[in-house]
């Protein structure tokens, strides 16, 4: 069974001790940060292994809305729920519009903000596994389709889609050639790097803003591939 790492963000040591607490208690692995700098930072070291980030918005340094957009610029598909003392709708208007999934208010019911966590956890690593989102574009696996940078939808190849899935599920990590070749192509088939590289010139003009210069898709010489994720 799969273990969820949920990131607490909270500068109440109190309270981020029971969370992490009874998070554990619901077999959950916890990451915790008590000020702005310190969440930026220890998110950035585990951004692909957070699964849910559990944010306040009054924090020494950097406030919650800032990390909020922190996070979603790093790793869009990572889900946040807001967890504060700031009931006005005015600030949960805000905390939505930078992307939150839900916003909750101090005092809060520790079993029904467990019961959001789960369910919230179910439904965003199901969209997680089928699309993947990243620079204004999305992949979906399920249906083979694609929306590039300039907002159309395509369809792409069986093969181009396992390539990107092959790129975008080792974020930052290279995978090479020979790799790509022995989990895309049949024994029999006459896959080159040539075909690969061609794949490549396709996912940068779908992707990038400048193809030229590409931020996501990288080409290792002599080695393979690699996407990445700043």
């Amino acid at each position: 069974m799969q273990q969820f790492t949920i990131h607490i963000i909270e500068d109440e040591l109190t309270l981020a001790n029971t969370l992490k607490l009874n998070l554990e208690l619901e077999n959950y692995k916890t990451i915790v940060s008590h000020t702005g700098n310190t969440a930026i930072a220890d998110f950035d070291k585990n951004k692909q292994n957070i699964h849910l980030v559990l944010l306040d918005i009054m924090l020494p340094d950097v406030n919650g809305f800032e990390i909020c957009r922190h996070v979603k610029l790093k790793n869009p598909n990572t889900p946040v729920i807001f967890l504060t003392a700031k009931n006005q709708t005015i600030n949960k208007i805000e905390g939505l519009k930078l992307g939150a999934d839900d916003y909750i208010t101090k005092p809060f019911d520790l079993e029904e903000l467990l019961l959001r966590i789960s369910n919230l956890i179910k439904r965003t690593q199901k969209q997680t596994d089928d699309v993947f989102k990243f620079n204004n574009c999305e992949i979906n696996f399920e249906t083979f389709e694609i929306l590039d940078i300039t907002g159309i939808k395509r369809p792409i190849s069986k093969r181009e889609i396992g390539l990107l899935k092959l790129l975008t599920h080792n974020v930052n990590k290279v995978i090479s050639r020979d790799e790509i070749i022995e989990k895309l192509w049949e024994v029999n088939e006459n896959a080159s790097s040539r075909t690969i590289d061609n794949y490549i010139l396709n996912f940068r003009k779908w992707f990038e803003k400048n193809p030229k210069e590409p931020v996501f898709f990288h080409s290792i010489r002599g080695v393979g591939y690699k996407f990445m994720l700043i």
